[in-house]
């Protein structure tokens, strides 16, 4: 690796599984220090484990304020401070238009969004101390087109999208670059629940998940490939990087030309 991000701290919320553990993986290598978080304490140990003394894991919960504040400073307690912030914890969703109810509504703002939000509310005032940084929101084309997810997904990861636009404007000054990602086709266990809900299954039962979900995602881009979770990873990279240091409020779409499509992919049943 080429040491694009040497002597950087990160923190990475839901940093356990899919691109929150491909993005971990990627930032230690490239010379970060890395805290991530999620719910899944084994997970979050073992992952902890295998990538070294470099990266470290809390166990939080992003629907709770004071985890993602605990997160924030147990990053600035054992590092020394924070230059990075990927806002990556998320999760399916459920409500249509004539059955949703203001649960629904509340859980998936709460998880998509407003968890963002008061990341970058705690991170502003370590990153200043740092002279500057970087914050990356991970959102998704189902806040820019139809047919892409859950309405409540969609319009969650939409009101993501344009508050990234809004905070880089209003951090721009301060040295602090806001931006977000949104990944399309990329296999990952959200689609079947989760990672929660890859947890309870055998390694074989992952395994043909993800093969038809595979096969599934790759009809749904001209590349006719699904992504994986080091795509997305690589963008975040860019992000945080100095490579991205003139990169503000901007949308990075990593889908493959999924957004160019105007038809629906067939489906593998």
């Amino acid at each position: 690796m080429t040491g694009r991000l040497q002597d950087k701290i990160a923190v990475i919320t839901g940093g356990t599984s899919g691109i929150g553990e491909a993005t971990a993986e990627l930032f230690a290598n490239e010379g970060a220090k890395v805290v991530i978080c999620g719910r899944s304490e084994k997970k979050g140990a073992v992952l902890a484990e295998r990538l070294g003394d470099s990266v470290q894991f809390v166990s939080a919960d992003v629907l709770n304020e004071e985890d993602i504040k605990n997160t924030i400073n147990h990053a600035v307690t054992e590092f020394g401070g924070l230059d990075i912030l990927f806002n990556n914890a998320g999760g399916p969703t459920m409500g249509s238009i004539t059955e949703v109810d203001a649960a629904a509504i509340q859980y998936a703002m709460q998880l998509l969004f407003t968890s963002a939000v008061l990341g970058i509310k705690h991170a502003v005032a370590h990153l200043e101390k740092r002279g500057g940084g970087a914050i990356i929101n991970n959102s998704s084309v189902a806040a820019i087109r139809d047919n892409q997810g859950d309405l409540l997904y969609s319009a969650a990861k939409a009101a993501l999208t344009h508050y990234t636009r809004l905070a880089g404007v209003r951090l721009g000054p301060k040295g602090i670059r806001v931006n977000c990602i949104s990944p399309g086709a990329i296999a990952t266990p959200i689609f079947w629940g989760g990672s929660a809900r890859a947890n309870t299954l055998t390694d074989e039962e992952n395994a043909a998940k993800m093969k038809k979900l595979q096969r599934n995602l790759a009809r749904a881009t001209p590349m006719q490939s699904s992504g994986v979770a080091m795509d997305i990873a690589q963008g975040a990279l860019y992000l945080a990087s100095d490579a991205g240091r003139f990169v503000n409020s901007h949308d990075l779409v990593i889908d493959g030309g999924r957004t160019s499509m105007f038809h629906e992919p067939p489906v593998d049943t």
